[in-house]
């Protein structure tokens, strides 16, 4: 039986060759694409919205070139992602908004405030300022006459609807004065309700006592004239302001000792034997904080004290985490070594536990009365680890050591296992032993790899505020300055007490000076490290 096997004919080579090549029709998905549409659509309309909600509130605020800024950011993400095509823009918007927002504007913050005397009683402006001091020289008219009033509330704001001595409604708020309210309704001769206002009730008073107890109603424009102010919520009485504004003179007159304030250009009013009205408001003060830092001996001799700890900090730390590490991943890089595995593990435990948590455990254990390493493996002896000045820094070092190693001993047993087996083998056949063939091949090579984490290493340890604050707290205090500082206090544990430290109060300018400090020694450091490491590129 024979079978007959029939072939197709081949197609012509020339005329596959001329044929023209017919792109496959472009497929089109028309629900697909409404419902991207519609998401495209919904997503800016959200946007738009808080940006106009944000515009509307600085622009309220007096903040026309921010609000400026974000419209302009606005219709630039619309304009970017409602046309075709553009699709690299469309993923590098958000991460650019999200990079100006949260690094650029804080980085130019921080350095606009360093040239400000912005901190305690520097805080608002100059107006502002002046609506505090005459509020808090506010004392009560003797035998003012009782005003008549409730408390009622619109949109959240509050005010005091008052019947005056001559049967008058009025109302007026905090900052708002009093104006004449004649559509209110009046019960007994007083009046209790206005249109568009909610009356408060007793117990809606009781929950807001305090905010009720401290608003002060101007009586006219001037506050000078005086305001209402309320004891219980049903009366309201005149209070005079002993702090007089002058706007022409542009200073203040205490009326119960003739005193006179006068606005120097410092941002406050100061009388001429030097006493300072508070609160004063911000100000440029150009270079002052600079200048302080270096010149004021309370600030100048503490500072230099934390700059020279700061630097063998970060320094040790990262040569002694380098050598441990180094040599750990030397010796379990050794394949006769049995259980490698199980002693690596062990060896990163460390690395495992949150930087915070280590130091807040490792706080425990070195607690002079009932820590670990005094009580158990000291024998009950009372060493004061973390309150002598020398101990706290032997301590800072002995922990910084511990939690640092993993990291390099990762690097450095990575980077071991990249370098040519061939290079150290010729070396051993030349009678190099095992420190030669360490010092002349493997650490070169090493240092290719691991000089830039070592330059990254030192930037982080030079601001490394967790295991500083969470284990002595920048302590043991320094009695020997008014800066609050403290014997281990890095620069930037420092930055932190001088921005938010409770005792030497609030300093944004001088922290902020601070903080560019830190990041001019940290560039310089950086950059001469990164220049002596190119020769180091030659071995690659």
């Amino acid at each position: 039986m024979h079978t007959t096997i029939e072939r197709k004919p081949e197609p012509d080579s020339s005329t596959t060759a001329t044929a023209p090549t017919e792109k496959p029709p472009r497929r089109v998905s028309g629900p697909a694409s409404v419902r991207v549409v519609l998401v495209k659509v919904v997503g800016l309309g959200l946007l738009d919205a808080l940006v106009l909600y944000a515009v509307f509130v600085l622009a309220l605020h007096g903040d026309a070139i921010l609000a400026v800024a974000v419209t302009v950011a606005a219709i630039l993400v619309n304009w970017v992602y409602l046309r075709r095509g553009w699709l690299p823009a469309k993923y590098l918007i958000p991460g650019t908004i999200f990079l100006v927002v949260f690094q650029m504007y804080a980085i130019v913050y921080s350095g606009y405030i360093a040239f400000t005397n912005y901190g305690d009683g520097h805080i608002g402006s100059k107006d502002a300022a002046i609506e505090v001091l005459i509020d808090k020289s506010l004392t009560r008219v003797p035998e003012s006459p009782a005003y008549g009033m409730v408390v009622v509330e619109r949109l959240g704001q509050l005010a005091f609807l008052v019947t005056g001595p001559d049967g008058e409604a009025a109302i007026g708020g905090d900052e708002r004065p009093l104006e004449a309210a004649p559509d209110a309704e009046f019960e007994a001769g007083k009046a209790v309700a206005l249109d568009g206002y909610t009356t408060l009730g007793f117990s809606e008073m009781i929950a807001d006592q305090e905010t009720i107890a401290a608003m002060s109603v101007p009586l006219t424009a001037d506050p000078n004239d005086g305001a209402l102010r309320t004891p219980d919520g049903s009366q309201a009485f005149v209070y005079s302001a002993t702090m007089q504004y002058d706007p022409e003179a542009d200073a203040f007159i205490d009326t119960a000792t003739g005193t006179r304030y006068e606005d120097t250009g410092e941002g406050a009013f100061i009388a001429p034997n030097g006493d300072e009205l508070m609160p004063g408001w911000k100000i440029d003060v150009g270079f002052e904080n600079f200048v302080r830092a270096f010149t004021e001996d309370s600030i100048r001799e503490p500072l230099v004290a934390v700059v020279l700890w700061t630097l063998v900090f970060a320094g040790f730390t990262v040569a002694a985490t380098f050598a441990a590490g180094v040599f750990l991943a030397l010796i379990l890089d050794d394949w006769r070594l049995r259980f490698r595995r199980t002693f690596r593990v062990l060896v990163i435990l460390p690395y495992a536990f949150p930087v915070f948590l280590s130091a807040i455990i490792w706080s425990g254990m070195l607690n002079p009365q009932f820590g670990f390493i005094n009580q158990v493996l000291l024998g009950g002896a009372q060493i004061p680890w973390l309150t002598d000045p020398v101990l706290a820094k032997v301590s800072i070092l002995m922990v910084s050591l511990w939690l640092g190693y993993p990291y390099m001993f990762l690097v450095a047993t990575g980077a071991l296992q990249s370098i040519p087996h061939e290079l150290v083998e010729a070396a051993r056949v030349d009678g190099a032993g095992p420190w030669a063939v360490f010092r002349r091949i493997k650490l070169p090579l090493l240092m290719v790899s691991m000089a830039p984490l070592l330059i990254a290493s030192f930037a982080f340890n030079f601001n490394n505020f967790n295991l500083i604050y969470m284990l002595t707290g920048g302590g043991p205090q320094d009695i020997n300055t008014d800066l609050n500082v403290g014997a281990t206090d890095i620069l930037i544990t420092l930055v932190y007490k001088v921005a938010f430290g409770e005792t030497g109060g609030r300093d944004f300018g001088l922290a902020s000076a601070f903080s560019i400090i830190i990041f001019v020694l940290v560039a310089i450091i950086s950059l001469v490290s990164f220049r002596q490491t190119k020769a180091l590129e030659e071995l690659n």
